[in-house]
């Protein structure tokens, strides 16, 4: 099993190599630590599977690479490994290809088993992010907006209205925008309300 690792911490990516490299039947044939390079790396090597967190630092993140490694003429299987959770971050990393998503305190079985599985074309969740899915299916609605979380995470750092405009680079009344459409999505009318829903729906973490 040909894998490329794409993590932007060199320490991650050489403890997932020694991990992977001590098992038979997998092989690390690259590593990456941002987009462009997972890119090239995966034109150069054609792994099986490529190995993605999702913040890759300054530049685009694990979504962005996803969806540039599944366009590519021979894709490879995308298993995302990371520490995030959140309902919004699930559903973007699948939405762009992803065939898997674990986090990254998973057990190496798990990861093995993962590894194999997407490169099978089958679909591998963790546990909670199964949860989260079913949850999500049991309560369909709206989904928040990248630039809604974005708004919310604010918010739960305990920015106001003229605060948020200058830390968005928007107006105030685009900030009363979002914060409408925010209340409409997840069924409350306070600010308190928005952040304890969407901490409680993982949307943000916290």
């Amino acid at each position: 099993m040909r894998v490329v690792l794409v993590d932007d911490h060199p320490v991650v990516r050489a403890g997932l190599a020694a991990l992977l490299g001590g098992r038979a039947g997998f092989e690390v044939v690259a590593e990456a630590g941002d987009a462009d390079e997972a890119i090239s790396k995966a034109r150069a090597y054609r792994p099986d599977v490529v190995l993605m967190d999702l913040n890759l630092g300054a530049g685009p993140g694990g979504v962005e690479a996803t969806s540039r490694l599944r366009a590519l003429d021979e894709p490879p299987a995308v298993l995302v490994l990371t520490t995030y959770d959140t309902e919004a971050d699930i559903l973007r990393a699948l939405e762009s290809g992803a065939g898997g998503y674990l986090l990254k305190d998973a057990p190496p079985e798990e990861l093995f088993a993962g590894i194999r599985a997407v490169a099978r074309g089958e679909t591998v969740l963790a546990p909670s992010v199964a949860a989260t899915l079913v949850r999500r299916a049991a309560a369909p609605g709206p989904v928040v907006t990248e630039r809604e979380v974005e708004v919310l995470e604010l918010l739960a750092d305990g920015l106001g209205n003229r605060e948020l405009a200058r830390e968005l680079l928007v107006s105030e009344a685009t900030v009363k925008s979002h914060l409408s459409h925010i209340y409409a999505k997840l069924g409350v009318d306070t600010r308190a309300g928005a952040v304890a829903a969407a901490i409680e729906r993982r949307i943000i973490r916290r």
